[in-house]
């Protein structure tokens, strides 16, 4: 079936253009059309052309069509907005209702309920959608502490919030569940994380109870630059490193192969080492065994 291109297909525009609801059904059970809720639907070579989170946008483009009422909300804002999620199911489309109670979920959406004042509204896409600010704080209040700071770190970052609209934000939650949990989220967030794996690096840090590092630290030598790095703890003159994917693939220099970064990479910390600070490095593998992250920074920090 070829429509005018959008991934999206809702019935009645398919009707409209001369479609039949016999066709829609052949193509439905044919699997070349895929439900993503009552009268809408997609073209299963485009779903399989979209990673997680832009079929999610994608489920709540069609969503809110049919809710027009409800106020795109938690991990569904977030997409829409475009805030990092990590480890955050995407399965149920996330929506408020302005009320005090009535909240439901579904096997497509979670609706939740509470005061939506206009100060923490915006309009996405054509669509009603809570404010980034909000967002994160509805995160924070509903997320475990790894994964909200994730996001609101992200969003720090790349500009999307700051600090004062996050407290401007929970103060007008105050008093709803899940409240002080936001607080504490709200406060240990820090836009100078660079990536999830330096926000989940930080967290791990806190948990272990290690000493908080300085982000994004200049060293020098003598005057001269050493470079940045993610984690430095200053009294302990020792440095920590999350080493990304990134670092040696997306972030390259021009006319930078991986090779040449993964050398450059190994004099800097050479000459970090020379100048007196000791150097603990990890990665995606070694965040996923926490007491290793743990052990490579205790040694570094002596």
């Amino acid at each position: 079936m070829e429509f005018d291109g959008t991934p999206l297909v809702f019935r009645s525009d398919a009707l409209g253009h001369g479609f039949t609801d016999h066709e829609l059904r052949t193509a439905r059970r044919s699997r070349e059309l895929l439900a993503v809720r009552p009268g809408a639907y997609v073209r299963a070579a485009d779903l399989a052309r979209l990673d997680s989170v832009a079929q999610h946008r994608l489920a709540v483009l069609a969503t809110a069509s049919a809710c027009q009422d409800a106020v795109v909300s938690h991990v569904s804002a977030a997409v829409m907005h475009g805030i990092e999620l990590w480890n955050v199911p995407l399965r149920l489309v996330h929506s408020t209702l302005d009320r005090p109670s009535g909240g439901k979920v579904t096997n497509r959406r979670h609706v939740h309920v509470g005061r939506l004042p206009a100060e923490d509204l915006v309009v996405v896409d054509g669509l009603t959608v809570t404010t980034p600010a909000r967002t994160v704080v509805d995160l924070a209040r509903t997320l475990p502490f790894e994964c909200a700071v994730t996001s609101g770190d992200h969003a720090l970052a790349t500009g999307l919030v700051t600090h004062g609209a996050l407290a401007d934000a929970l103060e007008r939650c105050r008093g709803r569940r899940g409240a002080a949990q936001a607080a504490r989220a709200v406060s240990f967030m820090d836009g100078r994380s660079e990536s999830v794996g330096e926000s989940r690096s930080r967290v791990l840090i806190h948990r272990a109870r290690l000493p908080a590092p300085d982000l994004q630290r200049v060293l020098h030598d003598d005057g001269a630059p050493l470079g940045r790095v993610d984690f430095f703890f200053d009294r302990e003159r020792a440095v920590g490193e999350f080493d990304g994917v990134g670092k040696y693939t997306e972030h390259l220099c021009p006319g930078q192969i991986t090779e040449q970064a993964v050398i450059a990479e190994k004099l800097r910390e050479d000459r970090i080492r020379a100048a007196g600070y000791s150097v603990a490095r990890w990665g995606w593998r070694e965040l996923s065994t926490p007491a290793e992250v743990v052990r490579r920074l205790r040694r570094a920090l002596g």
